[in-house]
């Protein structure tokens, strides 16, 4: 038992060393600099090897390895999807192709470098934490100061362990326009855009959670061709093939051929069959294909060291925040610098202008002449920004003869008017940071928004019904003789008795001779027995027409409903049951249903028939008892309307059962 513990205690550790491990240095991005570990980590290599020109991408997965401790196709692998977001890597070569699927070339053939914009917003060693890399060689950056929203700008996707995140690409330039509101206290609202671009409906977007739906942008030059021309999120042209022609081949659309013409630009051409065109198509595309995605954002990133699900909007503030910080702390940094600059200038004039180097010509003694230089230019002290330190003196002694004897006092006083009016400027700045801070994303914007237009349109879409977008392509029959029903039974069984045209999503319904009916979802084969009076598929208008004997009045009654609301596979009467109640006459049709009454001849009776019209009859539920036809027994009914249903033939008179033998009481 004790053993046990132990090892309950030890797998307890390790498994929660190797949980946070996996969110926080694996599969989760930070939310301040938007990027998972392999993805700073390369980038950083960048930085360090960056000359200016393109590198193998090889030589710079190998140097990424002295900071990654993974193998080298994880860090290819994140270095081509880091590349092909088109952001922060300029590419040379194959990098594979975002439409298609197809896949890069050999890290030995394709080269890369940082692009300006990753240069210009990603690195700062004097804002920028690093700690030691996993073997001690090297230094790594904890997080970039990223002064872009890269989180929300390049999106992300990881599956750690008991959680996971799926973060929406966003507009490089909605999301500047966004910060900028974001430092004017303004609203703003922000919606994904994806590179391969589509149509997204956002209606149910909640702030980089909920769900959002995409579809496939398609045109249609002719009746007869539908062309595709961008992609939902995270499609490739080949995935979108193999959908259609998966549902193609289970008969959920007909298409003659599809071809991929994609290069630089998507285009999938689709041509249809033999009397099919596209307006019937298109929805059954949207409905049984990948060119209608719903897709479930979930932001989760770390924050603080902690994961967290978080909002887009509360991101940006973040991130917007952290500019404005990351801005103030470089101007301080800057103002520092030049007034330092500016400090050892004015201790160079001092010292070279009041020849204070003839005070220590003849002095031997080093700390002597420190000294000496020190009570030289305490009559100066208030000239100066700062108290003088022993590295200012340093640093003057350090001026050599050449430099003295060439100084130039006007040079030098123009270089000192220029220093402080830089330092009248950043400070100028210091006491205004949004305004500085809207002013740099709005160079931002200026430079690069050419660049990253937005290349997906909003707009709200109705859902597709996918039983209405089916074809029906099956044939359900009826077979008596087995009492089997079914799309299959007539390639089993032969002709069936009732036929009817169904898609797969259809509903039958049906109806038996007693006056029990139920509803029962499409089926290959199923056993209703030899009693079965009518079927068909469920519609919402479909109007019946009914004459049934009540068993026990032995009466006929008349009454039209509407196709009944049901749950299914459960069994419901039309009327009450009864050894002698039977289903007479069953038509569909709002109107137009007329039938002839055969009578029982009665002593003194002017008429031994009637006809009836159903359009006199009131359309009331499928559970009424409906409308007496007669006092009189009905010995036949025809069907004078001229229409013809699976349980009739066109004016020939139905006998009903039993009732030519019976007599009047």
């Amino acid at each position: 038992m004790e053993v046990r513990g132990v090892l309950h205690r030890l797998f307890d550790t390790n498994f929660l060393d190797y949980t946070s491990y996996v969110i926080r240095d694996r599969a989760i991005p930070d939310v301040d600099d938007g990027l998972k570990p392999v993805q700073r980590r390369i980038l950083q290599t960048l930085a360090n090897m960056d000359d200016g020109r393109f590198h193998k991408v090889a030589n710079v997965v190998g140097e990424t390895m002295k900071l990654h401790p993974h193998g080298d196709q994880s860090i290819f692998d994140a270095l081509v999807n880091l590349a092909n977001k088109g952001y922060l890597i300029d590419r040379q070569g194959n990098f594979g192709n975002i439409f298609t699927g197809d896949q890069a070339s050999a890290a030995r053939y394709i080269e890369c470098r940082l692009s300006p914009l990753a240069k210009e917003t990603l690195f700062n060693k004097d804002l920028t934490e690093f700690v030691e890399s996993y073997d001690g060689r090297m230094q790594e950056p904890v997080r970039l100061p990223a002064k872009v929203p890269l989180l929300l700008m390049m999106g992300a996707e990881g599956i750690a362990v008991g959680m996971a995140t799926k973060i929406m690409p966003h507009n490089f330039c909605e999301l500047l326009q966004a910060q900028i509101a974001c430092l004017r206290g303004q609203e703003f609202t922000l919606y994904p855009d994806f590179p391969r671009g589509g149509i997204i409906d956002a209606s149910e977007y909640n702030h980089g959670n909920g769900r959002l739906r995409c579809r496939v942008r398609l045109s249609q030059p002719d009746e007869k061709t539908i062309v595709i021309t961008e992609l939902p999120y995270s499609i490739t042209t080949q995935s979108l093939i193999d959908s259609i022609e998966k549902a193609a081949k289970a008969g959920k659309l007909k298409i003659a051929s599809i071809n991929d013409y994609t290069a630089e630009k998507v285009e999938v051409e689709i041509k249809l069959a033999r009397g099919v065109y596209a307006e019937e198509t298109i929805d059954a595309l949207y409905a049984f294909t990948d060119c209608e995605l719903s897709i479930s954002p979930s932001l989760v990133a770390i924050e603080e060291n902690m994961p967290r699900q978080m909002q887009v909007e509360e991101v940006l503030r973040r991130n917007t925040g952290l500019l404005v910080k990351n801005l103030q702390t470089e101007l301080q940094i800057e103002l520092d610098r030049l007034r330092e600059k500016w400090h050892a200038r004015k201790l160079e004039q001092i010292f070279i202008e009041e020849r204070l180097y003839k005070e220590i010509e003849e002095i031997t003694n080093y700390k002597t002449v420190l000294s000496t230089i020190r009570e030289a230019l305490l009559p100066f002290a208030k000239e100066l920004e700062r108290a003088v330190t022993g590295e200012d003196i340093e640093r003057l002694l350090e001026i050599k003869i050449r430099r003295i004897s060439r100084y130039d006092i006007n040079r030098q006083q123009k270089e000192l008017r220029d220093i402080e009016k830089s330092i009248a400027a950043i400070s100028k700045q210091l006491t205004d940071m949004v305004g500085y801070a809207i002013g740099y994303i709005e160079d931002l914007l200026g430079r690069y928004q050419d660049e990253f237009p937005r290349t997906s349109e909003l707009k709200a879409f109705d859902e597709v019904d996918a039983r209405a977008a089916a074809l029906s392509n099956l044939t359900v029959c009826y077979h008596r003789e087995s009492g089997f029903i079914g799309h299959r039974i007539k390639a089993e069984m032969g002709a069936g008795e009732m036929e009817c045209q169904a898609s797969e999503y259809d509903r039958l319904l049906l109806i038996f001779k007693d006056g029990l009916y139920k509803v029962v979802p499409m089926v290959d084969k199923f056993f209703v027995g030899p009693d079965l009076y009518w079927m068909g598929v469920v519609e919402e208008k479909l109007v019946f027409n009914l004459l049934y004997r009540n068993g026990p009045d032995n009466l006929v009654y008349i009454k039209r409903f509407l196709a009944p609301k049901f749950i299914l596979n459960r069994e419901y009467r039309l009327f009450e049951p009864d050894k002698r109640s039977t289903v007479l006459f069953l038509q569909t049709g709002k109107e137009g249903v007329r039938v002839r009454a055969g009578l029982m001849p009665a002593a003194r009776a002017k008429y031994n028939s009637l006809e009836v019209d159903f359009d006199e009859v009131l359309i009331k539920g499928a559970g009424a008892k409906g409308k007496r036809l007669s006092t009189r027994r009905v010995r036949r009914i025809t069907d004078i309307s001229g229409k013809k249903a699976p349980q009739d033939v066109e004016g020939a008179p139905l006998p009903l059962p039993g009732l030519d033998a019976d007599k009047e009481e």
